[in-house]
């Protein structure tokens, strides 16, 4: 690849050597001389929202009737004035210009409507997060459920990219053929469907999410040298990032080297953590891959900074983020509480056990901040990636205790290109779909034709 003085180079261009190949952030070289960034072609693809879809499983303290009375998820007051002090969303008050809360909303689609389906709520919730359709009952391969929010966005908007989406997820989902009650493993192993009967794989490893992003390109042969050589990916693509630096501007340059010093900092961290995973010591959880820590807050941290670093090159403009699987038994003693997930989630209805989950709740709500500063930090043309991104966070299931599908936790973060007014808190009707919100959210990333979304029944108003 070449780069000649006094001309534009293509949003597409990327560094490539054997066995790597690199997209590039926004330079000022893409835009053609004398226009308006936001008037090209390039500004108008960087300028489109960006989506993030976050699934919370299991629900939250606040959802139990005690723990709504005490307001351990949703503020007590409406509008712009909440308080987040006394909800597991504290840790979003210093974005709560970009954040909105969206209480009482319900996903009745993961409701037991049959007495053979009692006790699947673990086997239906995830499948209907981003989909609020019903999943088939079946422990075959007919599984059904509905198209999911995030590949909706994706048919539209996300097929300019080199890759559409990208589908992540912390613990392991990769179980086969049939759970229990009746459906299929695959119902609570991905939040992403690309049609009703298409669920997508979901990526637990960060080495294999940085392979799909920066390491596609020469031969299989190629790729495993890089690897067992230690090198860098970086060190395969020098060449032309040395040729590339000598045509542009100085601004043009610190940012190609920010990104560049970026994409090196976390192929060391992810290289770290394979050399200890394969030392020999034991491990908190040893049927995990090499790639992926043992500490949950470093895996995630992982996990959104290559989102950021996938935002910038314009690889994808769609993640969706499996943070936890139903019945979990994993811990978080660094939220203070050290009961397994799943049991905590259990918790009775006692007031002490509401609030240990609650901690949990809290705990990882605590993981958005750091991708949100992240966000805000990465500058793109005439703004940042936060004013830029959508992030959905929620669950279809409230109660995990009762594992009711009444009253959801969920809230949206990030300026979606001034689509989201932010600073706000909406409670719902009884009764409203969670469904009305996710229709409107299509709406507002453009899928205006798209009428009905899974069992909704009209618009929601933000």
């Amino acid at each position: 690849m070449r780069y000649l003085s006094g001309t534009h180079i293509s949003r597409r261009a990327m560094l490539k050597g054997a066995g790597a190949a690199i997209g590039l952030p926004l330079l000022d070289a893409m835009i053609p001389a004398g226009r308006a960034y936001a008037s090209t072609a390039t500004g108008k693809a960087a300028d489109k929202t960006r989506l993030v879809c976050i699934e919370q499983v299991h629900g939250a303290a606040g959802c139990n009737s005690w723990g709504a009375s005490q307001n351990l998820w949703s503020p007590a007051d409406t509008g712009r004035n909440f308080d987040l002090s006394p909800s597991s969303l504290r840790p979003l008050e210093p974005f709560r210009k970009y954040l909105t809360i969206v209480s009482d909303t319900d996903s009745r689609s993961a409701d037991a409507h049959a007495p053979a389906e009692i006790g699947g709520d673990h086997f239906r919730t995830s499948a209907v997060f981003l989909t609020q359709a019903r999943p088939k009952q079946t422990q075959g391969s007919d599984v059904r459920v509905g198209t999911s929010l995030d590949q909706l966005y994706v048919q539209r908007f996300g097929q300019d990219t080199p890759i559409p989406s990208l589908q992540l997820s912390i613990e392991n989902v990769d179980q086969a053929g049939g759970c229990a009650y009746g459906y299929a493993c695959v119902y609570t192993d991905t939040i992403s469907w690309a049609s009703p009967t298409q669920p997508l794989p979901m990526i637990r490893d960060p080495r294999a999410v940085f392979e799909q992003l920066f390491g596609a390109g020469g031969t299989p042969e190629q790729r495993a040298e890089r690897l067992t050589t230690d090198r860098s990916i970086l060190d395969w693509v020098m060449g032309e990032m040395s040729s590339l630096r000598r045509e542009l501007d100085p601004s043009d340059v610190f940012r190609l080297d920010q990104y560049a010093q970026n994409i090196r900092e976390l192929e060391q961290r992810i290289s770290r953590i394979e050399a200890q995973n394969t030392s020999g010591e034991e491990r908190q959880i040893p049927e995990a891959p090499a790639g992926v820590p043992d500490s949950f807050e470093e895996h995630v941290k992982l996990m959104f900074d290559l989102q950021v670093l996938a935002f910038l090159s314009d690889t994808t403009r769609v993640f969706s983020f499996k943070i936890g699987r139903d019945a979990s038994p994993r811990t978080y003693p660094e939220s203070g509480v050290d009961r397994p997930f799943h049991a905590s989630s259990h918790h009775g209805g006692r007031e002490d056990r509401v609030k240990a989950f609650a901690k949990i709740n809290e705990y990882h709500v605590s993981m958005v901040p750091y991708f949100l500063e992240r966000l805000q930090a990465a500058t793109e043309g005439d703004g940042n990636l936060l004013d830029k991104t959508m992030v959905v966070y929620g669950s279809a299931m409230a109660d995990g205790n009762l594992h009711n599908h009444a009253r959801c936790p969920l809230f949206l973060v990030g300026g979606a290109n001034g689509a989201l007014e932010g600073e706000q808190h909406i409670r719902a009707r009884s009764g409203t779909p969670m469904a009305n919100v996710m229709l409107s959210l299509l709406h507002k990333l453009g899928a205006n034709d798209i009428e009905k979304f899974g069992d909704s029944t009209g618009h929601f108003a933000f």
